[in-house]
């Protein structure tokens, strides 16, 4: 079967290497890709959001399936563009995707069904925007209602830091037409945990649980990033919380995008605050998280395209997934400067070394004139070990990554390690 899979970052290089292990899987391509992913998958050099041309040529090129990763394509309707067209695609259509797309559409839906998350306020204009937050006080958190490549959250410790994110994201449009309108959130406290699932439009079947680390520097301090780190499954994830989670949010929330005839067939992601009151929504996305992707799929031992088929098909309750009895660890190696601006071009180093013990996935990086890997984006390199436990899964990875170099590398060097542990 000829695969095609559109992205072209540290998850989407997870992804192809999964695929890659399917004996069904005779050619796999990766629009727009990288320079990793080029070593598993003929690249194709298509923006991953230039929907019309991702469709012409996977016509053009007898794709037989497509696997739409990013959450941009998404939002835009690829993959109802590619099902018109007659290719199957996995991913959610246009209309599920909006739990993503849309932080207001994703608050109100679990207003509606009664799905736990912080209380809020919708703001429309800035103005208003501002008077909440000083009527509120901190900390608070205030969200660009739109896509915003996961920088568009500022977890304000004070008012004036609020109020400044409020008059970035609303008046100097930081994140364009993402941010015309925002949510301001109560500031929830405990352990941050992410469950991606598998969906069906009717069954759900987590993947194991995964924690992520969203800000820049050790001790979970500086700007929000992308992730800089991951590890799964998280010790905070107990199967107690794992039972409250299923019956609470994850039915619930499938069974309310259904009723709403926006039916969820992909990869659901829920971004969860365990708190003194129970396990809350943060956040919701409608794909892979990245980098959780990288730790969570390198445990995955069933066939990732029977999976994929499955979601599509509606059969994933006759599907049985089977995971690794074991624990992974992924470290973003970043370029300096990254979440805020940064240099690229950069030589990389020791690469093989660390691939000796460890799986290094590409997610910024490309091949310069003279043939080096460079660096070609603000995270640039996923370190991504397993091990028996998560201690040796962490050791390992911090090992791999002590062989890789590159100028202005940045990484944290407490990842799996903060936050409440037994």
């Amino acid at each position: 079967m000829k695969v095609l899979v559109v992205g072209g970052g540290g998850r989407e290089h997870a992804i192809c290497q999964a695929l890659a292990r399917s004996p069904r899987v005779t050619r796999l391509f990766c629009a727009p890709g990288n320079a990793g992913i080029a070593q598993t998958a003929e690249c194709v050099p298509i923006p991953a959001t230039d929907v019309e041309a991702m469709v012409r040529w996977a016509k053009e090129h007898g794709v037989e399936f497509v696997m739409v990763a990013p959450d941009d394509p998404l939002a835009l309707g690829m993959v109802d563009a590619l099902e018109a067209a007659g290719i199957p695609a996995f991913g959610p259509r246009k209309n599920a995707a909006i739990i993503e797309a849309s932080k207001i559409f994703s608050k109100n839906l679990m207003e509606k069904y009664h799905i736990p998350t912080a209380r809020c306020k919708i703001c429309t204009e800035e103005a208003e925007a501002l008077a909440y937050v000083r009527s509120r006080g901190a900390p608070i958190v205030v969200k660009a209602d739109g896509l915003a490549l996961g920088k568009g959250v500022v977890v304000a410790q004070t008012v004036e830091e609020a109020e400044a994110a409020v008059r970035d994201m609303m008046g100097g449009k930081k994140f364009g037409e993402a941010g015309a309108r925002v949510v301001i959130e109560a500031c929830m406290t405990g352990p941050e945990v992410t469950v991606l699932a598998f969906c069906d439009g009717a069954h759900v079947v987590p993947m194991p649980s995964s924690q992520d680390h969203k800000r820049a520097f050790d001790g979970d301090q500086g700007p929000n990033t992308g992730g800089m780190g991951a590890i799964s499954p998280s010790p905070n994830y107990t199967p107690e919380v794992a039972k409250r989670c299923m019956e609470e949010i994850f039915l619930p929330t499938a069974a309310a995008l259904k009723a709403e005839g926006r039916p969820f067939q992909g990869v659901l992601y829920f971004g969860l605050m365990l708190t003194p009151d129970g396990p809350k929504v943060v956040e919701y996305n409608a794909r892979f998280g990245d980098p959780e992707c990288q730790a969570v799929l390198s445990l995955l031992e069933t066939d990732l395209l029977e999976i994929l088929e499955a979601c599509r098909a509606g059969t994933l309750d006759k599907l049985e997934i089977r995971w690794k009895k074991a624990a992974a660890c992924c470290l973003v190696l970043a370029s300096g400067g990254y979440p805020a601006s940064y240099e690229k071009g950069f030589p990389i180093s020791g690469l093989e070394e660390a691939g000796r013990t460890a799986v290094v996935f590409h997610a910024g990086t490309a091949r310069n004139s003279a043939g080096q890997i460079v660096t070609n984006g603000g995270r640039v390199l996923g370190v991504t070990a397993v091990g028996a436990d998560l201690d040796q899964a962490i050791d390992g990875a911090y090992g791999a990554a002590r062989c890789i170099s590159f100028s202005g590398m940045h990484v944290r060097t407490d990842i799996g390690r903060t936050g409440k542990r037994p």
